[in-house]
């Protein structure tokens, strides 16, 4: 099959490549001991973003993938409770948790036989274009504040 170039974009964009920074770099020996701090003027930790990339990301994917799809509560549904991470294995699940999500994501967008432009048929008008640059997005906002928080807490670069 021809190479899609619009598809390859896509697949760039969601890893990071280019203009944004790249998921692993950011989360890499990140200090077990400053996950759950909050640098002063800052209103989340590095759990906190991490947790809600995760989740938010995750839903994105239930929408494009589920016909059965329940809408979550915002901000209830897409924030952890706490501030740090309950222990070392539920910070690396939530890596582990964001890349598999990460990964299945660009399996669609890269999946021929999915149009990018049709609508997902249990939205509203949404196509799997429209979910992937949201994914891609949200995670590049986010990405951003966890460099900046590492900064701050003077852990970057890695």
């Amino acid at each position: 099959m021809k190479p899609d170039p619009l598809r390859q974009q896509l697949v760039n964009t969601l890893r990071g490549r280019g203009a944004h920074v790249e998921f692993d770099s950011v989360v890499a020996d990140f200090p077990p001991e400053l996950r759950g701090v909050k640098p002063a003027g800052l209103p989340y930790s590095a759990w906190q973003l991490l947790a809600h990339m995760r989740m938010a990301q995750h839903d994105i994917l239930d929408f494009c993938v589920n016909p059965d799809y329940a809408e979550m509560k915002w901000p209830d549904d897409y924030w952890p409770r706490d501030e740090a991470p309950p222990n070392e294995k539920a910070w690396e699940k939530c890596v582990r948790d964001f890349r598999k999500d990460l990964s299945a994501m660009e399996a669609l967008v890269t999946d021929h036989k999915r149009d990018l432009l049709a609508p997902i048929p249990h939205g509203e008008g949404q196509t799997l274009l429209r979910e992937a640059l949201l994914v891609a997005d949200h995670n590049a906002y986010h990405l951003g504040q966890l460099v900046l928080l590492r900064r701050l807490l003077n852990v970057w670069p890695a």
